[in-house]
């Protein structure tokens, strides 16, 4: 792996510069004790680091209320990534089910 590489594949000299919330870390410590194929959250991640478009089955879309500024994507049906972009940062909010997360 070359040294301009990060996690998930970015590459610090492409696309968004990537950040874990301490929260994100802990779901995904537990997501990969319910034994989720982590690959699929990569996949996801590399695409939104390099401003790639999301299929629709990721179903990505805006938050409103407590996570108002936030968006959502589909992991699996019922696996949730919650992002925010700004011009220079992806930030990882939180990943879980829909229980975990709302």
């Amino acid at each position: 792996m070359s040294k301009n590489r990060v996690k998930y594949g970015v590459k610090k000299d492409l696309g968004q510069v990537l950040k874990e919330e301490n929260k994100f870390r802990k779901d995904l410590k537990l997501t990969k004790r319910r034994g989720k194929n982590i690959e699929k959250l990569k996949e996801v991640v590399y695409k939104l680091a390099n401003g790639h478009a999301l299929p629709p089955k990721n179903r990505d879309h805006n938050l409103s209320g407590n996570y108002s500024g936030f968006k959502e994507c589909h992991i699996e049906p019922d696996w949730l990534l919650i992002y925010r972009i700004t011009e220079i940062e992806l930030i990882l909010i939180r990943t879980g089910t829909h229980a975990d997360l709302f």
